[in-house]
């Protein structure tokens, strides 16, 4: 008489492994589901010490229209996955607070060496560049600003790219940057903007987010 047992045990192994790839997709779903909605905090139960401010909840950038310079539609889950640092802006004007936000994240992304590619830059405006003033004199860097916020961004910001959305939506999406001119954000590779920062967080604390960020996530 054959013993079943075996048999009986290797497919119980078989089994198991078969269902773990589906009980992770569930309790990753399950996971994101309460993260978006405010309920967990994920970032903190990481144990991150986190610099920035969480959004709770965080905001879909796709839930508002959005169109590129030509005045095409786009969808930032169409793009390639990075982590992205969005400076907003808004009354068509880019001031000092605008330009030393974008000097900032610009020196960020620069500083995260090897990581560089992993992470992109977005400016977000309710106006097109073409139709933005550049009320600036003198970079950040010291040197004197050219002639409009065109050029400004095509030889200071090469690889920035530029999107423009309704003044609705824009206030829909930054509200903080509303009550702070210094605020910018951080968006993960889904599109979801989860934190926000501002003249207050330094240099180094910013790049301290990013690479814990970039160190447990696959984006």
């Amino acid at each position: 008489m054959t013993n079943s047992k075996p048999n009986n045990s290797n497919r119980m192994v078989l089994l198991l492994i078969g269902g773990i790839p589906l009980t992770v997709i569930l309790a990753a779903s399950w996971l994101w589901f309460f993260v978006v909605n405010g309920d967990i905090d994920l970032v903190g139960a990481l144990g991150t010490a986190n610099r920035g401010t969480l959004v709770q909840p965080p905001r879909q950038l796709d839930d508002q229209a959005l169109l590129d310079q030509s005045g095409a539609s786009v969808k930032v889950t169409e793009m390639e996955p990075r982590w992205t640092m969005i400076i907003p802006a808004a009354g068509g004007r880019c001031g000092k607070d605008c330009e030393e936000t974008l000097y900032l994240t610009r020196q960020i992304h620069v500083a995260m060496g090897k990581e560089f590619n992993r992470i992109r830059r977005l400016y977000v405006s309710d106006h097109a560049v073409r139709d933005t003033q550049f009320s600036v004199a003198q970079l950040s860097d010291g040197d004197p600003a050219p002639a409009d916020f065109v050029q400004y961004l095509s030889t200071q910001h090469k690889g920035l790219e530029a999107l423009t959305l309704s003044p609705a939506a824009y206030a829909t999406l930054f509200p903080e940057h509303g009550a702070n001119a210094d605020t910018w954000y951080l968006m993960d590779p889904a599109g979801w903007i989860m934190m926000s920062y501002n003249d207050q967080v330094s240099y180094k604390d910013v790049i301290a987010d990013l690479k814990f960020l970039l160190k447990n996530s696959g984006g």
